[in-house]
């Protein structure tokens, strides 16, 4: 593994535009359950009964329980050190931008500030009606929310299933990868697009990848240096190399 982290940390010091993709396996290290995986939320709840916009409406108030159940524990969670690796290479000036499939606010609270967030902001609410707009610092007293604005319902800040991505957030995401000549990509599956295509776009433009994951994914094939293992773990060793380089 060593040698494995000795390339990867040359990869990245000879780096000229480093970018990271963040997946639900960074924020897993820091009790925030995945989507997928033996672990993962699927395995206790039909995604399609709970993050569509048709869900919402049908029964906003199952909806509403579910997200403020997950902000409950976003917010109860701490930053990891594979967060807080991130922050500190971004510090350095070594890491560009952060794209990150993620909702929760870890990478904030870390320290990070160059970040794409790809699926939303959980702790956003939006009026389903007008252009209300309020960030949470708490699960909502009301359930379901609703707007002071124009008294209709309000909604998680996230991308259901079934909605489009932010186009601003895509279309910076793959001008960064684009441009990228290393990637580091953590804790992702890999299967959902447009962000499962990011990685592809980093290698199309002739740049590197390096992948950190507890098993093997849809981007394996493509990667430079796979790392296996724990973010928390092999990220700060990633660091430390570097700075005895």
């Amino acid at each position: 593994m060593q040698d494995q982290i000795d390339v990867a940390a040359e990869l990245i010091s000879k780096s000229r535009h480093l970018i990271a993709l963040t997946g639900s396996g960074i924020s897993a290290e820091s009790g925030i359950p995945t989507f997928r995986g033996k672990d993962g939320l699927w395995n206790k709840y039909r995604p399609e009964e709970l993050a569509t916009f048709d869900a919402f409406i049908r029964n906003p108030r199952i909806v509403w329980e579910w997200y403020s159940w997950r902000i409950n524990l976003i917010l109860n969670a701490k930053p990891n050190p594979a967060h807080i690796t991130l922050a500190e290479l971004e510090h350095m000036g070594i890491l560009k931008r952060l794209v990150t499939q993620n909702v929760d606010d870890l990478h904030e609270r870390a320290g990070s500030k160059k970040i794409i967030k790809l699926h939303g902001d959980i702790l956003v609410t939006r009026c389903i009606s007008c252009d209300y707009k309020s960030r949470l610092k708490a699960p909502p007293n009301e359930i379901p929310p609703k707007c002071p604005k124009c008294g209709n319902l309000l909604r998680p800040g996230v991308v259901w299933f079934g909605e489009s991505l932010p186009s601003h957030a895509i279309s910076e995401a793959l001008k960064e990868s684009k441009n990228a000549d290393v990637m580091l990509v953590i804790g992702t599956s890999g299967v959902v697009y447009p962000a499962g295509y990011l990685p592809i776009a980093v290698k199309e433009n002739k740049g590197s990848i390096i992948e950190v994951n507890t098993e093997e994914t849809m981007i394996t094939r493509y990667v430079d240096v796979f790392l296996q293992g724990k973010a928390g773990e092999i990220l700060p060793q990633i660091l430390k190399t570097l700075q005895n380089l």
